[in-house]
């Protein structure tokens, strides 16, 4: 069997066009695998944005505990503890039983 021009170009066409068949379907199986990731990408980043404003809104929800929590703590050091009260409590009946005594004298 001889080799010639035309057989050769018969051969290569053949082996070109099986060559084109297989490289369409690389680039198809390529094509979806990365349509899956670009679907996975897109999640994760809706998630991410979902978690950032969440995150957002509780820094927000913090700095309002904060203030309010700084707010009760001056306003607990403007107020007399229990036995503050007690001891002064103690002495007002100590001053109005003398001012009535010293009313009947």
């Amino acid at each position: 069997m001889e080799i010639n021009d035309k057989k050769i170009e018969k051969i290569l066409k053949e082996q070109r066009k099986e060559y084109q068949h297989y490289l369409g379907a690389c680039i198809e199986d390529f094509d979806s695998k990365v349509g899956v990731i670009a679907e996975q990408f897109l999640d994760i980043k809706k998630i991410l944005n979902s978690h950032t404003k969440t995150i957002g809104s509780i820094n927000v929800d913090i700095e309002i505990i904060k203030t309010n929590i700084e707010f009760i703590k001056n306003g607990f050091k403007k107020k007399v503890n229990l036995e503050e009260f007690e001891f002064l409590e103690k002495r007002v009946i100590r001053l109005e039983k003398l001012l009535q005594f010293q009313k009947i004298i």
